[in-house]
C-alpha cells in the first residue's frame, strides 16, 4: 500500500468518525431539547400558581402570593435561587397565623415574566414596588430577606422609606462581602457568576442544565432541607429560572453597591439571624474553598452581621448554630419568631422596647 494510499484511508476514516459524532451529538440535542419540554409542560400541568399572577405594566406579569390578615404586611424577600416562592413554603402558613404574609417570583423566577436589561438591586426593588401596587397591598412592611434579599431589602428602603417599618435579615448578603472576601484572597466567595454559569443560563432549552443542576445536589453531603412538595415544584422550575438567577449573579456587584447606599435604618426593629453552623468537609470543599479559606470567610461573615446589626438602634442578632445558610428551613421556627417579634414591635405591642442588644460575635 502506498503512503498516498494510506492517508486517503486514514483521512475516510477520520471522516466518518467525526460524521458519527457530529451525528450523535445533534440526536442528543434533540432528545434533550424534546424531554426539557416535555418536563416543562408537565411541570405547568403539575404545579399551579398559589397566588395571583399580576400585571405590573410594561407587558409584564409577576406571580405574588399573599396569605393571612392584619397589618404590617410581611414581605419575604428570597435570595440568590431559583426556588421564588417556594423559599418561604416552611414559614409562610404560620406567619400568616399572626399577620398578613406576601412571598413573590423576582422577574423570570418561576411564575414571573422576565425582563430585560439589568437583574440589579434597584430594579427588584422597582418590581416588588411595582407589584405590591398591582396588587393592592398597602405599606407598612416588615421585609425579611435571605441572603441575597438583604441587599435587595436595603435598596427597596431607600428607594421607598415610607414603606418599610422593619427587617429580618436572614443570614443576609452585606454590600462589603465580595470586597472583603477578595482582599483576604477567597476568590471562591468573592466572584460573581462563574461565565461557565452564564453559560449553562443559556442552554436551558437543551436538558443539559436540568441534569447537571440534579448532579449537582446529589454530590453535597447536606440533604436538601426543603418540604417535600416545595422542592419538587422548585426543582421541576428550576431550569426555566436559572437564566434569570443568571442574570442576578452577574449583577450581584452592582446590587452590592446599590445596597450600600444606605446602612442605616434609623429606629425601625431589626433581627439578624447568622447561621453558624459548620460545613462538612466535603461541602467546603465543593464550594472551592480550603479549610483556612472557610474559617477566614466565616470570620468575616460574623463581622459583617455585626455591622449589620448596628444599623438600627432597635435591633437585636440572633445566631444559630444548629443551622446553615438556608435558616428559614432547617431552623423555620426561629425565622417565624423574629418575624413575629418585629411585627409586634411596629404594632406597638411587647416588643416596642429596644431588645437588648447581642455583644458583637467574637471571630475565631
Amino acid at each position: 500500500m502506498s503512503k498516498g494510499s494510506f492517508m486517503s484511508g486514514v483521512w475516510r476514516w477520520t471522516k466518518r468518525i467525526g460524521l458519527g459524532l457530529l451525528g450523535l451529538f445533534i440526536a442528543l440535542v434533540v432528545v434533550g431539547t424534546i424531554w426539557e419540554a416535555s418536563v416543562r409542560a408537565s411541570a405547568h400541568k403539575t404545579f399551579k400558581p398559589r397566588g395571583q399572577i399580576v400585571d405590573i405594566g410594561g407587558g409584564r406579569h409577576m406571580h405574588i402570593d399573599c396569605r393571612g390578615t392584619g397589618a404590617p404586611t410581611v414581605v419575604l424577600e428570597a435570595g440568590l435561587d431559583t426556588n421564588g416562592t417556594q423559599a418561604w413554603s416552611a414559614v409562610q402558613d404560620k406567619m400568616a397565623a399572626f399577620t398578613r404574609v406576601c412571598s413573590y417570583d423576582r422577574a423570570g423566577i418561576q411564575w414571573s415574566d422576565d425582563k430585560p436589561g439589568a437583574h440589579d438591586g434597584d430594579g427588584v426593588a422597582n418590581d416588588l414596588h411595582a407589584l405590591l401596587t398591582a396588587a393592592g397591598e398597602k405599606g407598612l412592611y416588615v421585609m425579611v430577606g435571605h441572603s441575597l434579599g438583604g441587599p435587595y431589602i436595603m435598596s427597596f428602603a431607600r428607594l421607598y422609606p415610607n414603606d418599610l417599618a422593619g427587617v429580618v435579615f436572614v443570614d443576609a448578603s452585606h454590600p462589603d462581602q465580595n470586597r472583603l472576601m477578595a482582599a483576604a484572597g477567597i476568590a471562591a466567595a468573592a466572584k460573581p457568576i462563574p461565565a461557565v454559569y452564564q453559560l449553562l443560563g443559556k442552554l436551558t432549552w437543551s436538558g443539559l442544565p436540568r441534569i447537571l443542576l440534579g448532579l449537582a445536589a446529589q454530590q453535597a453531603d447536606a440533604p436538601n432541607p426543603m418540604p417535600a412538595t416545595a422542592r419538587a415544584e422548585a426543582d421541576a422550575f428550576a431550569p426555566q429560572s436559572f437564566p434569570a438567577a443568571m442574570a442576578e449573579g452577574k449583577d450581584l456587584n452592582l446590587t452590592l453597591a446599590e445596597a450600600g447606599k444606605l446602612r442605616t435604618l434609623g429606629d425601625r426593629p431589626l433581627v439578624v439571624l447568622v447561621a453558624t453552623k459548620q460545613l462538612s468537609a466535603k461541602d467546603v470543599k465543593l464550594a472551592g474553598l480550603t479549610p483556612s479559606q472557610y474559617a477566614s470567610m466565616q470570620s468575616i461573615w460574623l463581622k459583617l452581621h455585626d455591622d449589620e446589626t448596628s444599623w438600627s438602634t432597635h435591633s437585636r442578632q440572633q445566631l444559630v448554630p444548629d443551622s446553615t445558610h438556608y435558616i428559614q428551613f432547617y431552623r423555620p421556627d426561629i425565622v417565624i419568631a423574629a418575624t413575629k417579634e418585629v411585627v409586634e414591635a411596629v404594632r406597638g405591642g411587647p416588643s416596642t422596647k429596644t431588645p437588648a442588644a447581642k455583644a458583637p460575635s467574637k471571630a475565631k
